[in-house]
């Protein structure tokens, strides 16, 4: 590709970008979203998580590690318990990094 090309390419996504993203903010006002809809979009963000989270704990190298030796699993295993003891979001993230860390510095698995 030449530069010129590439240039073109660069200010067409910026420019179909623009687009999609100001488009809900020039007639989003108009657009009436159903209340039924808009319960089930409370749930996105949970699903999206899940979606990122779960591949990256159950899978390795494509397959599925369901067995002790997985760290991540038992990472996410135990950052769960804590969530559901302490209920606050941030511990949760530390203590699930710390106690994965601390997996992987010991060589336990």
């Amino acid at each position: 590709m030449s530069d010129l090309e590439i240039w073109l390419v660069i200010i067409a996504l910026a420019v179909a970008t623009a687009i999609t993203r100001s488009g809900f903010w020039l007639v989003g006002h108009k657009v009436v979203i159903p209340r039924r809809v808009q319960e089930m979009l409370r749930y996105a963000p949970s699903c999206a998580l899940a979606a990122i989270i779960g591949p990256d704990l159950l899978l390795d190298g494509g397959h599925v590690h369901l067995d002790l030796g997985n760290a991540k699993l038992l990472a996410g295993i135990a950052s769960f318990a804590w969530f559901a003891w302490r209920r606050r979001m941030l511990e949760t993230i530390v203590f699930g990094m710390l106690f994965f860390t601390a997996l992987r510095l010991l060589h336990l698995f």
